[in-house]
């Protein structure tokens, strides 16, 4: 098996490997691009310089993938409005066709020679544990790489960035919610290699925890699974690896359980059948509108969904706005008895959607509503009363007790959805906004109609991996 995996590890790294022309355009636009950040710094009262940071500086980018990022470090002591001002007008100089983006403050994005490059202002703080702004750690990180990831360490990031991304778990915005590069890149160097660390993580029990540099601990002590405990850390997730840079951070504070999951289950099916297959993601074949309402008749099932114009937000912001917006409507859902067997959200540029798949399609007239007990008096009388000629049905006696059965207000969950209830449960926002303004209810075999937009989504959906 030894030789198996070698082999197909072999592979896959000659297909991800940066070729020499592709190592001499980046060299040729990062100095391009580091000259005319640098004229332009030398136009501002103030001292600055730049640096490369992320995957292309530490050599760990994957052939093909065209992102360089480049810090322009101010002094600390720097008024935040003035380095946003001095980031931006350098941005735009350097970027003249670029657009601003905002993390923690703004920046500019843009093309250069078929490369997407970032560029980003930031304090040139002394350490990472005194950063003003989050991007200050950034280059903290590239020197420490840097000084510790060796061409064959390097090519196992990159074997293992590509595995990530077969699996779909690579990637730290909160859509993915995964691996970082950076997060990657600890994780070989922590165990040595591609190889080891899937070995590893095919047996992890979450939570796990690292601790590279020994901040919590007695210097000496080994910072790998057994050894460190993630109680005695002050993380509660079930990835825990602490940044070399900066003690108090989790890098991989984002990755969410799923991935961690997902994780384990692909790497123990690498190590026990190796194969190229593996590296490469999966191409869903996207249904259309008669395919995803025949799915859906054979599980026989009922799906609904809400749909609107997609907020205008960044992808960080969008999702968590998206889960929240679903979470809500599911629960609404499951409170009025329609049982929602699986639901997602799906999005592009313009349309958004909260899918719901219900194990319920219609709910009857009428609905039980127990009331209190006869010898509870008081109580007792101002049911009784209450409900008296009101209801569909009693008030009657069951057991000790008065019982009516009331018309129910929503029978299908296309009605309660299409009613103000649909703004009694948590949104993001954003999305609330934008269903205030209009949405659509879909249900049944309408929901065949996403097809046109999300068919690959919904492929994704019906014919479910790990």
């Amino acid at each position: 098996m030894s030789d198996e995996f070698d082999a197909v590890v072999t592979t896959v790294r000659d297909r991800v490997e940066p070729d020499r022309e592709e190592r001499a355009r980046l060299r040729e636009a990062v100095d391009t691009l580091t000259e005319r950040i640098e004229a332009a710094i030398d136009e501002l009262p103030v001292e600055a310089d730049v640096v490369q940071v992320g995957s292309t500086a530490r050599g760990t980018w994957i052939a093909g993938d065209r992102d360089v990022d480049l810090f322009v470090r101010f002094p600390s002591e720097l008024p935040r409005e003035r380095l946003e001002a001095y980031g931006l007008r350098i941005g735009h100089e350097v970027l003249p066709d670029g657009r601003e983006e905002y993390a923690e403050h703004p920046y500019v994005v843009g093309e250069f020679d078929g490369f997407d490059v970032d560029l980003v202002p930031c304090y040139d703080v002394q350490a990472a544990t005194a950063i003003q702004s989050a991007v200050d750690r950034t280059p903290f990180h590239t020197e420490y790489l840097n000084g510790r990831l060796d061409d064959e360490l390097a090519a196992d990031v990159r074997v293992c960035k590509q595995f990530l991304t077969a699996i779909g778990v690579y990637g730290s915005d909160l859509r993915t919610r995964g691996f970082s590069g950076y997060l990657t890149e600890l994780l070989v160097l922590e165990y040595g290699g591609f190889r080891p660390f899937v070995e590893a993580a095919a047996d992890w029990h979450p939570p796990v925890a690292f601790d590279p540099e020994a901040h919590g601990r007695r210097e000496g002590e080994l910072s790998r699974d057994g050894d460190v405990a993630a109680s005695d850390l002050p993380f509660d997730d079930p990835l825990i690896v602490i940044d070399p840079t900066d003690p108090d951070r989790n890098v991989a504070a984002v990755c969410s359980e799923e991935s961690v999951a997902r994780l384990q289950h692909y790497a123990r099916e690498l190590v026990a059948g190796p194969r190229v297959e593996l590296f490469e993601p999966p191409e869903p074949t996207p249904l259309d509108a008669d395919e995803v309402r025949d799915a859906f008749d054979r599980r026989g099932t009922t799906p609904v969904a809400i749909g609107f114009e997609t907020p205008e937000l960044v992808e960080d912001d969008l999702y968590p706005q998206l889960e929240k917006s679903r979470a809500g409507v599911v629960g609404l859902l499951d409170r009025h008895g329609f049982d929602v067997l699986r639901s997602r959200v799906f999005a592009d540029d313009e349309r958004a959607v909260v899918l719901a798949e219900l194990e319920v399609s219609e709910r009857p007239a009428v609905k039980r509503h127990e009331g209190p007990p006869v010898h509870v008096r008081e109580h007792a009388e101002n049911f009784f009363e209450r409900y008296d000629g009101a209801a569909a049905a009693g008030p009657f006696v069951e057991d000790d007790r008065y019982v009516v059965e009331r018309e129910r207000e929503f029978r299908t969950a296309a009605a309660l959805l299409d009613a103000d209830a649909i703004f009694e449960v948590g949104h993001g926002a954003a999305v609330e906004r934008q269903l205030e303004e209009s949405y659509r209810v879909y249900q049944g075999r309408d929901i065949g109609t996403l097809a046109e937009r999300f068919g690959v989504e919904l492929a994704a959906y019906l014919e479910p991996t790990p």
